[in-house]
């Protein structure tokens, strides 16, 4: 696969990765929607300058696009930073608050998982043999 190829996937599946339709990406970015559905194909080289644009409809910075592209894979973690090295105080001190509330309400449920497993593990394995004495094997003496 050729390399523009390869990077048209990739933008691909950063546009699909946001939920983003070609349109939604065109009019973030300041690009035709020719101009994205070109670049997912592979059949153009950008320019920096349409680069730049690309990355600021998909919320990330040049170098993160680069390396996840270089990597084969996208980094989560590099990718949220980018996103928020964006946003406003006010923005920022919003999205914290409303992270926490989510990882508390994760881990909570986290452990309410591994509480039901260590009760299920306690009482032992349930395979329908209480009350039966006899192996499967043991024939009845007559």
């Amino acid at each position: 696969m050729s390399q523009s190829r390869s990077f048209g996937r990739h933008v691909l599946s950063l546009r699909r990765a946001r939920g983003m339709t070609q349109e939604v990406l065109a009019e973030r970015s300041g690009l035709a929607v020719d101009t994205i559905r070109r670049l997912e194909h592979g059949s153009f080289s950008p320019s920096l300058d349409t680069l730049r644009k690309l990355c600021m409809g998909l919320d990330l910075m040049l170098s993160t696009l680069f390396e996840s592209f270089e990597l084969g894979a996208r980094d989560e973690s590099r990718e949220l930073i980018d996103l928020l090295a964006t946003r406003t105080p006010r923005e920022l001190i919003l999205a914290t608050t409303v992270l926490r509330s989510l990882f508390d309400e994760l881990d909570a449920i986290a452990e309410e998982r591994a509480a039901a497993q260590r009760i299920a593990a306690a009482e032992g394995p349930d395979d329908g043999s209480e009350g039966c004495d006899r192996q499967p094997d043991d024939e009845p003496d007559d």
